[in-house]
């Protein structure tokens, strides 16, 4: 249950932050968002030459799970309201899991294929820094609000 609330908050902000020029915001969050990459990880020029094809395909490929599959699934949730029957569920949430799988597959993917590159210390620190960024985003929103 929590997990499904934390999806649900997730995907209600990222609608709304992408609702807005959706391309634009898009680019503008990437550039921080390398920018503090960059300078968290500390990366030689050779390593950020290899990483970031690497990481700018995990988060294309991310994107589009996230966008094209979750979405649609939630809409067709908010769709059916208080009609929404036991049948209809399980099959969304076969749905959403099924995506939470490519999601964590493709996770795991990308960490194979960085740890050559910059080594173990370095993508731990990208992990952490990336849930650091994701909380300055989500703070920096929040202050916005109110």
């Amino acid at each position: 249950m929590k997990a499904k609330l934390l999806l649900t908050l997730f995907l209600s902000f990222s609608l709304s932050v992408f609702s807005q020029d959706h391309k634009e915001k898009r680019d503008q969050i990437k550039a921080l968002k390398v920018s503090f990459l960059t300078t968290e990880l500390n990366l030689t020029s050779d390593e950020s030459a290899k990483f970031w094809p690497v990481y700018n395909n995990y988060e294309e490929k991310e994107y589009q799970i996230r966008h094209d599959k979750m979405r649609s699934i939630i809409k067709k949730i908010d769709q059916a309201g208080n009609t929404l029957t036991e049948k209809d569920a399980n099959a969304y949430l076969t749905q959403l899991q099924e995506a939470e799988e490519e999601l964590l597959a493709l996770r795991k993917k990308m960490v194979t294929e960085l740890k050559p590159i910059i080594g173990a210390v370095k993508v731990i620190k990208m992990q952490k820094a990336e849930f650091d960024f994701k909380r300055k985003l989500l703070s920096k929103y929040r202050d916005k609000k109110k």
